[in-house]
């Protein structure tokens, strides 16, 4: 934890790696570890939530903490809490004020921190031209009824390469469609130059930042509905998804 601040990404996403099979313990505000009435402490952090946690039996008896606690693992406590969009904050009685794990990153831990890309994400317009890629995807898509709409984003994370998005909007959802969508996919990446990573994200992701960029921020390239055109590119939005910088 020492070695995180802003900007130090490694340090960071070694300390996520830690926290999804190590223990924490989480403060308790209301009742005790396994009754119906326990409720953990919360803070709000720049609009966010947050429930408060230290790391050790050492670091508990440092805090001075006198009410109830509640040992849980990083991955349990990152399921639990993510969905309803509440982070955790470490040791926040350390000097500097501890660090805070949004919700984002705890949903990552939940899912597999290899699966989903490091925050905070910069999101904008793909510049690069693929007209044969996106000529071949939409005819595709066209003869792929579960879809309803596509859009894209450039996507580059925190840590690792940047690589091209494409939201996939469906009427369906079910295993024929989804494996659809896949083939639909894998006949089209073809015309992708070699060496452009290409990832998909489910637009019915409600917690899922590529995703919710999109809905605010880009009209579809192909509308099975509507046939809307693509809009003016969107202005970049640096961290989108995250919090300003406190790490």
């Amino acid at each position: 934890m020492r070695q995180v601040a802003p900007g130090h990404y490694d340090a960071y996403e070694a300390l996520l790696a830690s926290l999804a099979d190590g223990r924490l313990w989480m403060l308790l505000w209301h009742g005790t570890a396994g009754s119906p009435d326990a409720q953990y402490g919360n803070m709000q952090i720049d609009g966010l939530g947050y429930a408060p946690c230290v790391t050790s039996a050492q670091e508990l008896s440092a805090s001075g903490w006198n009410r109830a606690h509640e040992v849980v693992t990083g991955r349990d406590i990152a399921r639990a809490l993510f969905p309803d969009r509440w982070g955790i904050w470490l040791n926040p009685h350390a000097p500097g004020g501890g660090v805070g794990i949004p919700w984002l990153d705890l949903r990552r831990i939940a899912t597999g921190l290899d699966r989903l890309p490091a925050g905070p994400l910069r999101l904008s317009e793909p510049a690069i031209e693929l007209p044969q890629f996106y000529a071949v995807l939409t005819q595709n898509a066209h003869r792929t009824p579960a879809v309803r709409a596509l859009r894209r984003a450039w996507v580059h994370p925190a840590v690792g390469v940047p690589y091209l998005a494409i939201g996939l909007d469906l009427y369906d959802t079910g295993r024929a469609s989804v494996e659809a969508v896949r083939s639909m996919m894998r006949e089209s990446v073809g015309t992708v130059p070699e060496g452009l990573p290409v990832s998909t994200v489910a637009m019915s992701d409600e917690y899922d930042p590529v995703a919710m960029w999109l809905r605010a921020n880009v009209r579809p390239f192909y509308d099975r509905e509507a046939h809307a055109p693509a809009g003016p590119p969107p202005v970049a939005a640096p961290g989108y998804g995250y919090p300003p910088q406190h790490r």
